[in-house]
């Protein structure tokens, strides 16, 4: 029997699924010299994940800059705090790579973020918004993107928790590492259901799209 994959799923419907947990080990990375280590483990794996953290603002006119860059892999993701290392030598070598896939999600936005904090020449990188749209799935964000293709919901109660704090909650790290993780994964089954076609794309009638279930530039991420 075919996978059953949906060009739209309403917000409601994401809620009631059970809530995923990230399976592997998570690496907190707060010295260049530990990212260095990171960066060389990261660069010999086939496809990354990536995402970024910012501390938000509830102050107008007030930026922070990014503090947190998550690079995963489907085992293990590592946490750079780039409030402490800022774009040290070893995260811009990452960032510039042009030979591992790396994969994330509206990634542009990113990269602007990042770029705040140094030069780099960006690499190669590949947005899912992009790939998603190949086998006829319209949502953008990370959350239903994720609920369509695995049937798990993506909790996002800690987006907008303080991403610059001395010591990171447990339940932050499992957000953050979540985040790329699911980016690994995702695209791995698109890529999986382009070559074997075992899939079949339910369209569902936009009229159906209820009041509650409008865009939401929050849940991109």
């Amino acid at each position: 029997m075919k996978k059953l994959i949906y060009n739209r799923i309403d917000k409601a419907s994401v809620g009631l699924l059970k809530k995923v947990f990230f399976p592997g080990k998570i690496f907190v990375i707060y010295s260049p010299s530990e990212a260095e280590k990171a960066v060389d483990y990261l660069l010999s794996q086939p496809i990354l994940g990536l995402d970024t953290e910012t501390r938000p603002s509830f102050e107008k006119g007030k930026h922070y800059k990014c503090a947190l860059l998550q690079v995963a892999t489907n085992s293990k993701c590592f946490l750079f705090r780039l409030n402490r290392i800022g774009m040290c030598p070893a995260v811009a070598r990452l960032l510039s790579d042009k030979t591992v896939t790396k994969v994330g999600l509206a990634w542009n936005n990113d990269l602007l973020s990042l770029h705040e904090l140094g030069h780099f020449e960006a690499g190669t990188f590949v947005d899912l918004q992009t790939v998603v749209r190949e086998i006829g799935i319209e949502d953008q964000s990370l959350v239903k993107i994720y609920a369509n293709l695995f049937g798990e919901r993506i909790s996002k109660a800690d987006r907008l928790s303080n991403w610059e704090r001395d010591i990171l909650k447990d339940s932050q790290k499992s957000y953050a590492a979540i985040d790329a993780w699911a980016c690994v994964r995702i695209y791995e089954e698109i890529k999986r259901l382009q070559s074997t076609g075992d899939y079949e794309l339910v369209v569902n009638d936009p009229e159906v799209k209820s009041e509650n279930d409008e865009t939401d530039i929050s849940e991109t991420r």
